[in-house]
Order: C-alpha cells, then sequence, then structure tokens
C-alpha cells in the first residue's frame, strides 16, 4: 500500500468546527484504512490506501465526514510522491531555512482560470512572494503569514477551488511520515 496524505480545510480553528484528533483516527479507521497517523489539530492525516485515486478518497472522506460530524469538511488527498514533488519544486529554497516564512496553499484543482492571480501587482505586497505549480501556491511571507496582506489575497472565492494552507514544517513533517 502506499501512502496518502489528507489535508482537511477549516477544522479546529478559532474553536470552531471541532474535530479532534482522536476521532479522526477512530473514523478513518472505522472508514478501512490503516496506519493513520494524525499530525498537529489543523487536520493532517497520513493513512495507507489500497490505491483508491486521491481525488475519489478525498470525495469518500468528505462524505464520511459530513456525516459524522454534521458539517463540511473539505478535504484535499496528495500521495507519498505528490507531496515529494511539492517539496522538490519549492521555487523559494532559501525560505526552507526560516520555514516559518514558507507556507504551501493546497489547492482541490489547478485553477482554470488565474486572471485574478495575474492581477495581483507583486510591487504592492513585496517583500512578500508567491508562485503558483500545478495546484499549489507557494506563499513566501518573510514577516510571517499574520501579518501577511497577499495570504488574504489568495482566498477561494479568488482562486474558484477550495484552498488549505500549511507551513513548511507541517509540509515536511508530513513527506516525513509518509515515508515511514
Amino acid at each position: 500500500m502506499s501512502s496518502r496524505i489528507a489535508l482537511l480545510r477549516g477544522i479546529n480553528v478559532g474553536g470552531n468546527n471541532t474535530f479532534p484528533m482522536a476521532r479522526q483516527r477512530t473514523l478513518m479507521a472505522e472508514l478501512g484504512f490503516e496506519g493513520v497517523t494524525v499530525h498537529l489539530q489543523s487536520g493532517n492525516i497520513v493513512f495507507a490506501d489500497p490505491g483508491t485515486p486521491p481525488d475519489q478518497t478525498a470525495r469518500a472522506l468528505e462524505d464520511a465526514f459530513a456525516a459524522d460530524l454534521g458539517f463540511s469538511v473539505p478535504v484535499m488527498v496528495r500521495t507519498r510522491d505528490e507531496l515529494a514533488a511539492v517539496v522538490d519544486a519549492n521555487p523559494y529554497p532559501a525560505a526552507a531555512a526560516e520555514p516559518k516564512t514558507l507556507h504551501v496553499i493546497f489547492l482541490s484543482d489547478a485553477p482554470t482560470d488565474t486572471s485574478a492571480l495575474d492581477a495581483l501587482d507583486p510591487a504592492a505586497y513585496a517583500p512578500e512572494e508567491f508562485r503558483l505549480i500545478g495546484r499549489e501556491i507557494y506563499l513566501f511571507c518573510p514577516y510571517g503569514i499574520g501579518r501577511s496582506k497577499l495570504a488574504a489575497k489568495l482566498t477561494n472565492s479568488r482562486l474558484g477551488v477550495t484552498a488549505t494552507a500549511r507551513n513548511w514544517n507541517t509540509v515536511t513533517k508530513l513527506l516525513a511520515l509518509a515515508d515511514t
């Protein structure tokens, strides 16, 4: 079996949409997934998958979570190799030395219309930067994401797809977990 990584959007944020880690593990096991590891409260689940396509797994998890919790939880699933490719494609390698300045925004699909992103004037947000590569946006925020004006512009409604962000520490930890 190969490793999969489920990235849940919008849970356990500000006391809303509570989905305890223990319940995440239990529900994944009840769904038949093995080798389940939950990393952090923000919805990062590494598990073994018998080869189901990631988008099909994501839909099944969304349906099961909604039925169990009573609210919608958008889920993006990446294979171990897809996550490794995300790490390898990092367009800001120097930022990896300060991992809290680098984030990856995982998208449900590659945006079909990038005009909203293209319209963002890089000079207006400097020294912050972003780069869209496939289904991920790499976001470099040298002063942190909490003060970022650019991060606020990279939203679901602007992108036309579901998005969830993880800092570089989390991304590389998830890859390490997928390799164990």
